[in-house]
């Protein structure tokens, strides 16, 4: 198998050598998709993981209106399934989508029990990346419940620093649970900000 930075993730966060992760990736499958592609529609059933290589995905739902919403977005070295799908057998209620041409590894179930049963610390690194995704939740409610506008696009940068330059200004607006127009606002109010500095 060639190298990946799934691989390389796995190895340096789990603190055991490259050589010693190959044997147990050796039946995981890695997938090319095309920009616009999706790898999951809503009524589906999410059986897998994905972990992305290169390129960028989206997860996103739409409402009955049309109005999509963005739930996340997934840049090189992230994670992104729907939970709810894989972990209690649901349809999914969501899109995911690539947003430029992407090369995503694929993590099923069989690949998540092997790494359990053969990497001791691999349980305690699925729990502390678990935690850490109920977290982000957390506090995105919490900022979609309660923050500014601003307050939320600067978390937005902070949490996705290179992802402003790569996807239209609607699908952000639409993270931020705000119009484009909104979005268009708080950057220009942010850049005289930081013009008067």
């Amino acid at each position: 198998m060639n190298d990946t930075n799934l691989k390389t993730f796995l190895a340096t966060n789990l603190a055991i050598d490259e050589h010693e992760i190959s044997p147990l990736l050796e039946n995981y499958k890695i997938k090319r998709v095309q920009k616009d592609a999706f790898l999951l529609r809503p009524g589906e059933y999410c059986k897998q993981t994905f972990f992305v290589e290169n390129g960028l995905l989206r997860q996103y739902s739409i409402d009955e209106k049309g109005k999509e919403h963005t739930i996340s977005f997934a840049p090189e070295n992230w994670f992104v399934t729907d939970r709810e799908s894989v972990y209690f057998n649901h349809p999914t209620a969501y899109y995911i989508q690539a947003l430029e041409d992407s090369t995503v590894s694929i993590l099923d179930e069989n690949l998540i029990q092997v790494l359990t049963d053969k990497a001791p610390s691999f349980t305690e690194f699925n729990n502390r990346l678990l935690h850490n995704h109920i977290r982000q939740l957390q506090n995105r409610i919490n900022l979609l419940l309660s923050a500014s506008a601003e307050e939320r696009y600067l978390n937005f940068i902070e949490m996705y620093p290179d992802i402003l330059l790569r996807v239209p200004q609607t699908m952000v607006a639409s993270y931020l649970g705000i119009t484009p127009e909104s979005l268009s606002r708080v950057r220009k109010e942010l850049a005289q900000k930081n013009f008067k500095k």
